[in-house]
């Protein structure tokens, strides 16, 4: 059942009237953005929702200028990235917001998703809502890979032929994926043709992912820290202006870092390789994709091992595909009845012990696959499928959450009177 109230959109001028009956776009933004009801006890980790809305747009807008510029041919594609950054009007600028926003966007979509997995906003009725995000992180993934291959530099040359090298290890139809992606047999002009025009293409079939995330979400409502449903209007305060003050202050706080980052600190989360510009016959000592790939590479390198008869190349894509795929059975894990971390103490140990396992792994990815990181990778690797194929589903039958507030209210009322006895 739709979650939206009877509309309290009264037009009020005849031109107002004479567009809502025709096509109400004003009606359905005010319903879905202005009188929403959402629950009061949202804290600042639902903002980040609002902030990738604002981090997509960014990166559509500045990308579409930027291609204006650019040339997808191995000859000059290097040249005209640096023809941007010195001679386009704010080129530098521009290019500057692209790149680093593609890191921020990844900053607020892991934390997005983390925020999903602590408090339960995966469970039902939300399982939909929960696999449209996910959806929305594997466009995101390719859209990434593609962008870094466009400025052709040595990690984006050698990258792109690594990672496309490893599709070569799916029976049957593995080479012809490789041939299909690369346009032939190694990465070249129709490899950098190719991934420019999906590099252009995928964001806005994200945009439209996007759309309907936020109709499943409207359609069901938004889940919260207690995990508690609705059960009454006390329960609820309307999204504008509560709501709306909250995410523009955490966006204003984003936007803050973002720009730091921007104008002082714009080449940090880069790799300085990529200033050089790409050589085949030069390989790069060590071959690394970006930041927010890298917990995923670690778990591709560590299967270093045949497991029957599947070796340790076909083991590893088939590992940093799982490490994927097991996000979209996670609505499904959890036995729990209860949603919120906040209420299932062994839940929250494990959680935080996972947290803190995947920034080990991203930092793994970006060592040598040596000495003890392979052990490192292989234990994080492991730790990482337990905690989705065997802890959810375990502590969701054994463990005893705590007492669980009655309504939302109750939970707020609980929280300000404890504050007050602590004061």
């Amino acid at each position: 059942m739709s979650r939206l109230p009877h509309s309290t959109y009264a037009p009020r001028t005849g031109i107002g009237r004479w567009f809502d009956a025709r096509m109400p776009l004003p009606r359905l933004v005010h319903d879905s953005f202005v009188a929403y009801p959402v629950p009061r006890n949202l804290n600042y980790m639902w903002t980040f929702g609002g902030i990738l809305s604002i981090m997509l747009v960014a990166q559509i807008l500045t990308g579409v200028v930027l291609a204006m510029h650019y040339t997808p041919e191995a000859g000059l594609a290097f040249n005209s990235v640096e023809k941007i950054m010195r001679d386009v009007n704010y080129g530098w600028l521009l290019r500057y917001l692209h790149a680093s926003g593609a890191s921020f966007f990844f900053i607020a979509v892991y934390v997005h998703i983390f925020r999903g997995l602590y408090y339960g906003s995966y469970k039902a009725p939300r399982e939909l809502l929960w696999i449209l995000g996910c959806i929305i992180l594997l466009l995101m993934m390719a859209t990434a890979f593609m962008g870094y291959v466009l400025p052709w530099g040595q990690m984006s040359f050698w990258g792109a032929t690594v990672i496309t090298g490893f599709f070569t290890a799916i029976p049957l139809v593995g080479e012809w994926i490789q041939q299909l992606l690369l346009g032939g047999f190694a990465v070249d002009n129709p490899t950098l043709n190719r991934f420019f025009s999906l590099h252009y293409l995928l964001p806005f079939m994200i945009a439209g992912v996007v759309v309907l995330h936020v109709w499943a979400l409207h359609v069901v409502g938004q889940n919260n820290p207690t995990g508690i449903e609705v059960q009454s209007k006390t329960d609820t305060v309307s999204f504008t202006p509560y709501a709306t003050i909250k995410d523009t202050l955490g966006l204003i706080v984003f936007l803050f870092v973002f720009a730091y980052f921007v104008f002082y600190m714009p080449n940090y989360l880069m790799a300085p390789e990529n200033y050089i510009e790409a050589d085949p016959l030069k390989t790069p000592a060590h071959i690394v994709p970006e930041w927010y790939f890298l917990p995923f590479y670690a778990i591709l390198r560590a299967i270093t091992f045949n497991i029957g008869p599947i070796d340790s190349k076909l083991g590893g894509v088939l590992a940093m595909f799982g490490a994927i795929a097991v996000l979209f059975l996670v609505p499904w894990l959890d036995t729990s009845r209860v949603r919120s971390a906040a209420y299932r103490p062994w839940y929250k140990l494990f959680f935080w012990l996972f947290a803190i396992n995947a920034i080990f792994l991203g930092w793994l990815g970006s060592r040598p696959a040596e000495g003890w990181y392979v052990p490192a990778m292989q234990i994080s690797t492991l730790f990482y499928f337990t905690f989705f194929l065997i802890v959810m589903p375990v502590l969701g039958l054994i463990e005893t959450p705590r007492r669980m507030p009655g309504s939302i209210t109750d939970a707020v009322l609980e929280k300000s009177d404890g504050n007050s006895q602590r004061q």
